[in-house]
């Protein structure tokens, strides 16, 4: 367990030591991918059709209209027409075609999409629906299909203490499998979270302006400054996954606990009652201490739990983005 940074049963943080972006880029390309195992398939076809079905019917409309390229770019040279801004009459060739001429902008429609993912060993607790890691790729596969269907690229970046994967932009559904295939497929060859290490990598690998989903349960410490840099230049979206076990503890009498990312075991009496209170209200102020962080930095956070559907909060967001900007 990290010094100041609590944790749920069988989960916690080890924020670990730093790594260079070069020497994330060495660990993220070392190894050729593995050949996918066949109940790996299997999930990924299921997570395929169902998740395509679900941004299909309920996000794409909402996405399309919220996240969109930012910038102008260069379409045409056409005659000034009355009440044309004159400051795009292209001086050049009007000159040499005798007349007036404007310079024609659009809007710049693709957009780059990057999903952050904590594979830390904490990602595989989850005691509903789904270990947080399967609640990643959900995430991650319906805002990856969204973007794609709107002819964004989508990129990957896994971590733990260092960076152990990343997928660099690319469009397509084919990019997606692969990002659902990393997240669901990635044995993680370390154990604790460094969000610090992920955000400064994605800042120093990522020139153009991004989307950012930066999906965690956010037991991690030391990566505030890290995210306020990023959020300078992307649009980050923190995600955090919450099983409720992370809230509270249940009574089932004496109980040892593991922490995932330390191996650090702790022996809890859980039928106290001022026991479990205590538990309840040091998770209560962890998350809200989080949450006062987003939103000091006017990010937009989702709530994902582990026992819902994480097509709701996502939803939510679209919403709540498509309001402000009416």
């Amino acid at each position: 367990m990290s010094r100041g940074a609590p944790t749920g049963p069988a989960q916690g943080t080890a924020p670990g030591g730093s790594l260079s972006a070069r020497g994330a880029g060495a660990e993220a390309r070392r190894e050729p991918p593995a050949a996918v195992p066949p109940e790996l398939l299997r999930e990924l076809l299921r997570l395929k059709f169902r998740t395509k079905h679900l941004v299909s019917d309920q996000l794409q409309g909402a996405y399309s209209s919220i996240f969109r390229g930012r910038g102008l770019s260069f379409s045409e040279v056409r005659s000034y027409q009355a009440g044309d801004d004159v400051r795009f009459i292209d001086w050049n060739v009007s000159a040499r075609m005798n007349d007036a001429f404007v310079k024609v902008f659009v809007e710049e429609r693709e957009m780059t999409v990057m999903i952050v993912v904590d594979a830390s060993r904490s990602s595989a607790f989850g005691t509903r629906r789904a270990p947080k890691a399967q609640v990643a790729a959900e995430v991650a596969a319906l805002c990856a299909f969204s973007a794609t269907n709107n002819n964004d690229q989508v990129g990957l970046l896994l971590a733990t203490d260092v960076v152990e994967k990343i997928l660099p932009p690319r469009k397509g559904d084919r990019q997606v499998m692969r990002v659902i295939r990393e997240i669901l497929g990635h044995r993680p060859m370390y154990q604790g979270t460094n969000l610090g290490v992920a955000l400064e990598t994605l800042v120093q690998v990522t020139k153009r302006r991004s989307t950012t989903f930066l999906v965690s349960d956010f037991f991690a410490a030391g990566f505030e400054r890290a995210l306020a840099l990023a959020s300078a230049k992307h649009d980050v979206i923190p995600v955090m996954i919450v099983d409720k076990r992370d809230e509270e503890l249940p009574d089932v009498g004496l109980a040892s606990f593991v922490d995932a990312e330390t191996g650090a075991e702790v022996l809890v009496d859980t039928s106290s009652a001022r026991v479990r209170e205590h538990y309840a209200q040091t998770m209560r102020a962890f998350r809200a201490e989080r949450e006062r962080l987003f939103k000091r930095l006017a990010l937009d956070a989702v709530i994902v739990r582990t026992e819902e559907s994480v097509v709701g909060p996502l939803r939510k967001l679209f919403d709540k983005r498509r309001r402000r900007r009416r």
